[in-house]
């Protein structure tokens, strides 16, 4: 006689000992699903500069949260992982340009897979919160309070990809202007995954008129509504006055890591194409600069440097200059230094977040095994953040060099410390004709909207571009050409919001998110207590 097998479901089909079929250990979902995350990692890639694709972003998101919803807490941190891998491996490819043939696609691959790991922590946690009121707020708060350890881990933190990245124009952008970085990015997620909750939840009922679906909807379109609301406060106008400044791009050859050895050519290029640009502002074709800007690292400075004496006092007018300057024990610091026409060097800001491989080597030993160069790479000295704002040309002009720009910090501190003016020394030579540059300009965008401020981009090969204090592009140049800006920049003294509230927002985003995934595993514990004493309830009647 045919024994009876319990439901493992509602409403799944009986069956029987006689007619029980083998089942496949994976359906095709899981495949469907896959894919899906990969997908939406790439769309998300999408959402970044150069492409002016920032509404990408949470339709990314909210695939994302689709993928994971009903998930287990192994399948989230797969799926959470394929996103990742999606997104850093489309968004890194410029690391290919840097390191060149010899190394091979392994450092590439091994970053991009290191941060994936943030991805698919995520993606349990998400599903951790998932049963709490307002899910949604808590996956976006989660996935954004990930993002403050990559920036310390690994390598020294490597926050490139952070959600805020994305949106150096658009409805979200003035956000940065409350609480930073940090703001922009949930108002972002919340969108995509409100969006997520709001399809699942109208896919069940199938009603528009449901009320259920008003909590969705808030959360889809609260961050844009507020985002849009903010736009009137963020400010342009000139508030000391203002200050003409021209921006020099010398050029770099395009050889990758092999321009270590090529800084003579760096800096005999910036001196051609400063002698060019003073040659048509005496023809009167181009405005006289108050301040002359070179990129990051365009010469080398060890004591006294007769050439960029001559070329200063030429112009008649200060500089901030990028150099790798020479300290009396031998080392050396990625420094912008003031020159002044008649005196010479003077104050100077030194590199605190330096690039690892780049800058210097970490775990050195360990590095040597597999990095041909370690030998030949000494590592830089960290700056100690005195001079964040050097006085220079009448005024104080904030400084944060290159690298600099993904991290919170240096910004805040040239802000605080009295810049009017943000000027951000790069050197994107290394990486090639790619997109990093492009992404590391949209970081500047978010800067100037963020701490309300006029950002001069100063690029060995570009791209060096005006940003208005809104994030608008005034002017840009293309890339591994010779070239060079100039235009009147506002002086402003007025700080945000975000400047006020500093990493207490960041840290409070953190805490939240802490506390609502203690929540989850509190409300997962309990849930799966009830349902163990109910399964003995019903054991012993």
């Amino acid at each position: 006689m045919a024994v009876t097998v319990a439901d493992p479901e509602p409403g799944a089909p009986h069956e029987t000992t006689s007619k029980r079929r083998k089942r496949p250990r994976f359906s095709r979902a899981w495949l469907v699903r896959l894919v899906a995350a990969g997908a939406t990692g790439y769309l998300y890639y999408l959402s970044f500069a150069p492409r002016p694709l920032w509404w990408l972003a949470p339709i990314a998101f909210a695939g994302f949260a689709l993928v994971l919803r009903g998930r287990s807490l192994r399948g989230a941190f797969g799926y959470g992982f394929v996103y990742g891998v999606a997104f850093f491996l489309a968004l890194l490819v410029w690391l290919q340009d840097f390191l060149g043939r010899e190394f091979g696609p392994w450092p590439w691959l091994g970053l991009s897979c290191a941060l994936s790991l943030y991805f698919g922590l995520a993606g349990v946690l998400i599903r951790v919160v998932s049963r709490l009121p307002l899910a949604p707020l808590w996956g976006a708060l989660v996935f954004v309070a990930l993002e403050t350890p990559r920036a310390w881990f690994p390598l020294g933190g490597f926050p490139w990809g952070r959600v805020a990245f994305s949106q150096p124009e658009g409805a979200y952008l003035s956000l940065a202007s409350v609480g930073g970085a940090p703001l922009v990015g949930l108002a972002v997620v919340l969108s995509g995954f409100g969006l997520a909750a709001l399809a699942a939840r109208w896919w069940e009922q199938r009603k528009l008129r449901d009320r259920r679906l008003i909590a969705p909807l808030v959360l889809t379109f609260l961050p844009v509504v507020a985002g849009l609301a903010v736009w009137p406060t963020v400010a342009t106008g000139a508030q000391d006055g203002s200050l003409t400044v021209a921006a020099v791009q010398g050029n770099a050859p395009d050889i990758g890591i092999a321009l270590e050895g090529q800084r003579d050519v760096l800096r005999q290029n910036h001196l051609a194409e400063s002698a060019k640009l003073l040659g048509q502002i005496q023809a009167g074709k181009v405005p006289k600069p108050d301040l002359l800007v070179w990129p990051e690292t365009a010469t080398a400075v060890d004591g006294d440097d007769p050439a960029v004496d001559q070329m200063v006092n030429s112009y008649g007018v200060p500089a901030i200059i990028g150099a790798l300057y020479r300290l009396p024990d031998g080392t050396a610091q990625n420094s912008a230094i003031v020159w002044d026409p008649k005196t010479g060097q003077g104050q100077r800001y030194a590199k605190q977040q330096l690039v690892p491989f780049g800058e210097y080597v970490p775990a050195r030993d360990i590095a040597r095994l597999v990095t041909p160069f370690v030998d030949d790479t000494a590592d830089m000295r960290t700056g100690d953040g005195s001079n964040a704002a050097l006085s220079v040309a009448g005024t104080k002009v904030g400084v944060f060099i290159c690298y600099e720009t993904a991290f919170d910090y240096p910004a805040r501190e040239a802000t605080a410390d009295g810049g009017e003016l943000l000027v951000v020394p790069t050197n994107n030579a290394w990486y090639g004709p790619g997109e990093m540059s492009y992404q590391q300009l949209a970081m500047s965008r978010l800067r100037a909207v963020e701490h309300s401020r006029a950002v001069v981009v100063s690029a060995t090969s570009g791209v060096s571009a005006l940003v208005a204090p809104d994030g608008t592009i005034t002017s840009s140049t293309g890339l591994f050409t010779a070239d060079a800006l100039v235009g009147r920049m506002p002086l402003r003294t007025q700080t945000t919001l975000s400047d006020r509230l500093g990493a207490w927002t960041e840290y409070g985003l953190l805490a939240l998110a802490i506390a609502g995934v203690a929540g989850g595993f509190v409300l997962r514990f309990r849930t799966r207590r009830a349902s163990a004493g109910t399964t003995s309830g019903d054991a012993a009647g």
